[in-house]
């Protein structure tokens, strides 16, 4: 955040910035869901709804997760919220003490240590290496058990890595842990031939947050979702009538559409993803930056930038001042991270372009400034 409001800063004094840190679909909202959401005020759809969400959602994202994955969740196991984040708090406030665990990879998404600290708990960090593709192994993950372990948490496709988990690597924890929760908000942002798995294809005995922000271009529709099981689902409940009511009406019923009617708008979306990534793992590349493992997921790249410093922070904003390229530090993303930089490819190919260009000039001037 650091990054982009300084970037903002320079943009509105008059200078030309190419935007690579921002985890944000770069598309506006599919028209078909545009008009269902002004089609559900035109109607009157503009009350509060049941706690959970409203049903017919909540039976089209159960048929969803059965047609995509052969998971069979009852819509009483669904609740709608207003985006992840909400989720990620109603599920920690129900599952957390003082002093409990909830192991996660490091690097991670920026916001998961805070959630869990929020509710005086600890995050367990567990490191993971590019070598393996940022992938758990789940050995390191057996270590970390302990008696205080209420959770371990995935990420597939992964913020900041890009980077899946294997089936057979998901199997195994699901084994062993007392419960998984499995942010799956970037499932469906896949490429090649990989394939993401959800954790309800693997086991009842887990959490899963899901959305419509990243998939389906609706960041600022603020709705996702939380399937659980049964025990969970009334001590949540109870958290979001007190401190949300419900989910915004209008987005819900977007949000119906999108699963119905969006689908050739998110295959032509990610085909222009996989487009710009491959583009810009070239360049990179190209650039003499080290990619151990091709990201398949997710519209980011984490990249090893150690051989220019080994301080994350203040490399991006060293290139953001001298060529006005917007990055994303890795320490943002745990200490495991540091020294490196995520670049996202939610940009068009000429942007991302320009940004290759202008990097190639930052890294020209730390060459000659090398030289005797």
């Amino acid at each position: 955040m650091d990054v982009m409001e300084k970037a903002q800063e320079m943009e509105r004094a008059g200078v030309s910035i190419i935007h690579l840190e921002i985890g944000e679909p770069d598309f506006d909202t599919p028209a078909c869901i545009v008009e269902a959401g002004r089609r559900a005020m035109a109607e009157g759809k503009t009350h509060y709804t049941h706690s959970l969400g409203i049903i017919e959602l909540r039976e089209a994202i159960a048929e969803y997760y059965f047609n995509r994955y052969g998971a069979v969740i009852s819509p009483e196991n669904i609740i709608t919220t207003a985006g992840t984040s909400p989720a990620m708090f109603m599920l920690f406030a129900a599952i957390l003490e003082a002093n409990d665990e909830v192991i996660i990879s490091n690097p991670h998404y920026a916001c998961y240590p805070n959630f869990i600290r929020f509710f005086d708990s600890v995050p367990a960090f567990v490191n993971v290496d590019e070598k393996d593709g940022f992938q758990y192994r789940p050995d390191s993950i057996k270590e970390q058990l302990s008696s205080r372990t209420k959770a371990v948490f995935i990420n597939s496709p992964a913020n900041p890595t890009g980077q899946l988990l294997s089936p057979d690597r998901i199997r195994k924890i699901a084994d062993m842990s007392p419960l998984v929760v499995s942010d799956e908000i970037y499932h469906g942002l896949v490429y090649g031939q990989e394939k993401e798995h959800s954790i309800l294809e693997f086991t009842d005995r887990a959490v899963v947050l899901n959305g419509f922000s990243k998939l389906y271009a609706m960041t600022g529709w603020r709705l996702g979702y939380i399937i659980a099981p049964p025990e969970l689902i009334r001590p949540m409940q109870k958290i979001q009538q007190n401190f949300f009511i419900a989910a915004n009406t209008v987005s819900q019923w977007a949000a119906l559409t999108a699963l119905k009617e969006a689908g050739p708008d998110v295959r032509r979306m990610v085909g222009i993803y996989d487009k710009r990534r491959r583009f810009l793992i070239q360049g990179l590349r190209d650039l003499g930056f080290r990619i151990e493992v091709e990201p398949t997921g997710a519209f980011y790249i984490l990249v090893n930038a150690r051989h220019l410093n080994r301080d994350s922070y203040a490399l991006a904003f060293d290139i953001l001042e001298k060529v006005h390229v917007g990055v994303c530090p890795g320490i943002d993303f745990g200490t495991n991270a540091e020294g490196y930089l995520r670049f996202s490819y939610a940009n068009s190919i000429e942007n991302i372009d320009e940004g290759l260009n202008r990097l190639r000039k930052y890294l020209d001037t730390l060459t000659a400034l090398k030289k005797p």
